[in-house]
């Protein structure tokens, strides 16, 4: 399988700039972080230009609480105003975006007293806790919902389409082109 070396990272000012659509029309611009091409086939690894966020519910009696993540666009919907009046109390405006909800504007420093590590249970995979950042909390009918952002980089691999469009790969796209893509950046880093 023949794949030439990734493009260099680039200065988030300097890199370019591509926009991923969801089947619902949504857009999220993103910075092409790398390039990688595979058999003619060309590949990039993006990052959002806008901090991605997640919205989570607290459910429980006190004691024993448990934070649910909010993915249905109903719920979504129905919070979405109060989540962009407390967050513009910060200077940061929420961005209803493909694949994720994304906030634009400066975000605050890391206080490791508002860091959230969630534990993703998956049989099937040996995943890492994930490290959250709290922005803000606030109530909507008398629920209380709290928005984070990761710590880790929010990244999306696509393929570049015929007409020069990304289109995120799918998960067993992913999967043929991921050990690739691990061989080089494994090398970067030695």
């Amino acid at each position: 399988m023949y794949y030439s070396e990734f493009s260099e990272e680039h200065d988030p000012a300097d890199a370019a700039v591509i926009t991923l659509t969801d089947d619902q029309g949504r857009s999220l611009e993103c910075y092409i972080e790398h390039s990688l091409s595979v058999e003619g086939q060309e590949y990039v690894l993006l990052l959002p230009v806008d901090s991605p966020i997640e919205i989570f519910a607290w459910e429980g009696d006190g004691e024993e609480e448990e934070a649910i993540l909010v993915e249905d666009d109903a719920t979504i919907d129905k919070i979405f105003s109060t989540a962009q009046a407390v967050l513009s109390e910060q200077n940061l405006i929420v961005k209803n975006t493909a694949y994720a909800l994304t906030v634009a504007g400066e975000l605050p420093p890391v206080e490791e007293s508002e860091i959230f590590t969630l534990e993703i249970e998956d049989e099937e995979a040996d995943l890492e806790p994930e490290q959250l950042q709290l922005l803000t909390s606030f109530y909507h009918d008398e629920q209380e919902y709290a928005i984070y952002t990761p710590l880790d980089p929010l990244l999306f691999f696509a393929r570049m389409t015929k007409t020069g469009n990304p289109k995120l790969l799918s998960p067993e796209e992913f999967r043929q082109v991921q050990p690739l893509l691990e061989e080089h950046l494994f090398n970067q880093v030695e």
